[in-house]
């Protein structure tokens, strides 16, 4: 392992507990808050949308300056706004908070692409870049449990003082072990905004932020439905949401496999198709614990397995300009994000229970499917 590539792989454990810690801590803020969880539910669209607004803007804005201290600049941001969460008393202090720590998250993956295949070794591209986003599959098994039982035993305040920690850390790593990159991928940067005159691309892009939202969708109200519906103690969240991080774990070393033997395109059709049919299940079944418990499992599998053939199709797609093409996938990535907790609140605006929102989420994937279809019928790539 090159220990270079460590404050990559902690930036990426840091971005990945932001983003999905705040679902299993959903109910503890929405009462501390005052709010109802539909609308706490929010909170997840905010940070998804600043995403989606940064990714784009702090690539564009950045392209000129080497990329190890644009590393450590997007660090420093997400450090100060997660700061801010911890002192949110208010709907609108977390919503804000949430929205201007989501900027930096695309970038940072968009940068540090770009950083770890100049740092690979010959044919050892890929292997770098999976190292980074490792970090995320960590997050997931390991961190979010945490900053669940944390949150529900301390305060969910605690999970946001560990976040800023975490991306100091990342600038001192950043600092200390990453090496200055010439100026060749900042040159290469400034041809990268075309990306968006590709149709295929964009037909990626809707793909994943449909299709990618029924995970979203179904996750974001986690929290509720393993409690109130499948009628787990609040207690048990920590362990529940270790069975969707291992079933996450297994789904991205199944969707890398996949997509090397059977191609990228068949890979995510086969993806959202069986993702699509495990909500829909959730949705009937998840009443009975037993069957709620397997059925998370399933859900973390499927829906990491995306990652990997989603991001091969968007490289393909935009050979030319990979880094600004990773950053676009980011932001995505977190329009689905955004979709789907703001889709799966509004059955539970209307007062239906906690398990319409995988109803909403497999209605999401199918939309993903009719897209990959076509983006595989016309033979874009």
């Amino acid at each position: 392992m090159d220990k270079r590539l460590l404050p990559l792989a902690l930036g990426g454990l840091a971005i990945g507990t932001t983003e999905f810690g705040i679902m299993g801590l959903l109910t503890d803020i929405s009462q501390s808050l005052s709010v109802s969880i539909p609308k706490a539910g929010h909170f997840i669209s905010a940070y998804a949308l600043g995403v989606v607004i940064g990714a784009p803007l702090l690539i564009g804005t950045t392209k000129k300056f080497p990329p190890k201290k644009v590393l450590m600049f997007l660090m420093a941001i997400y450090a100060v706004f997660n700061s801010f969460s911890i002192f949110a008393n208010s709907y609108t202090f977390m919503l804000t908070s949430r929205f201007l720590s989501g900027l930096p998250h695309g970038a940072f993956f968009g940068v540090g692409t770009v950083v770890a295949v100049a740092m690979a070794k010959e044919g050892k591209a890929a292997r770098n870049i999976s190292f980074m986003f490792s970090g995320l599959t960590i997050a997931n098994l390991a961190m979010v449990p945490l900053m669940t039982y944390i949150g529900h035993q301390f305060s969910w305040r605690y999970y946001f003082a560990i976040l800023t920690f975490m991306s100091l850390l990342t600038i001192l790593l950043v600092q200390l072990l990453l090496p200055d990159i010439q100026d060749e991928n900042s040159k290469s940067a400034e041809k990268q905004p075309n990306i968006l005159v590709e149709k295929n691309v964009w037909i990626v892009l809707l793909v994943t932020s449909i299709g990618f939202g029924g995970l979203f969708a179904w996750l974001s109200y986690i929290d509720p439905l393993m409690t109130i519906v499948s009628g787990f103690k609040v207690t048990y969240m920590p362990y529940v949401m270790i069975v969707i991080g291992f079933g996450m774990v297994v789904g991205n070393i199944v969707g890398g496999r996949m997509a090397d033997k059977i191609g990228p395109k068949t890979s995510t059709l086969i993806l959202l198709a069986v993702m699509c049919v495990n909500l829909l299940l959730t949705f009937q079944f998840s009443g009975n614990s037993n069957i709620s418990i397997l059925l998370c499992f399933l859900s973390g599998t499927f829906s990491m397995a995306l990652i990997s053939p989603i991001n091969i199709m968007i490289l393909h797609a935009a050979p030319k300009s990979q880094m600004m093409a990773t950053a676009l996938i980011q932001a995505a990535f977190n329009i689905a994000n955004a979709l789907g907790a703001y889709l799966g609140s509004l059955p539970l605006e209307n007062h239906r229970p906690y398990n319409y929102p995988s109803l909403i989420g497999a209605a999401m994937s199918i939309g993903g499917l009719l897209f990959c279809l076509f983006y595989k019928s016309k033979k874009l790539v």
